[in-house]
This record gives C-alpha cells, structure tokens and sequence, in this order.
C-alpha cells in the first residue's frame, strides 16, 4: 500500500497520497530507525515485553 499511495503521488502530485504514503512509512519503522520486513514483505512485529 505504501508503493501505491507512492505511484499515485509521483503520478498525480495528490497531496493526500504523499501524507498518506508518510503516515506509512513512519508507522513501518522500528524503534532503531530500520524497517524491519521478512522475505515475504510482511512487517515484522516486535515482541510484547
């Protein structure tokens, strides 16, 4: 989804896709900075401590 809102944003200019596209890339990202995905794409969720 964050790959699409990207297309639509670079294809449209459509702001709303670009504060969506970030809204998702910054929900994706780990405490540490990195996106952490596994060989399927799917995110990988932290352990409940």
């Amino acid at each position: 989804m964050k790959e699409f809102s990207w297309k639509v944003f670079s294809v449209t200019g459509s702001i709303d896709s670009y504060l969506l596209y970030r809204e998702m890339e910054t929900a994706d990202v780990s405490p540490d900075g990195l996106e952490e995905e596994d060989e399927a794409g799917q995110e990988i969720q932290p352990p409940i401590s």
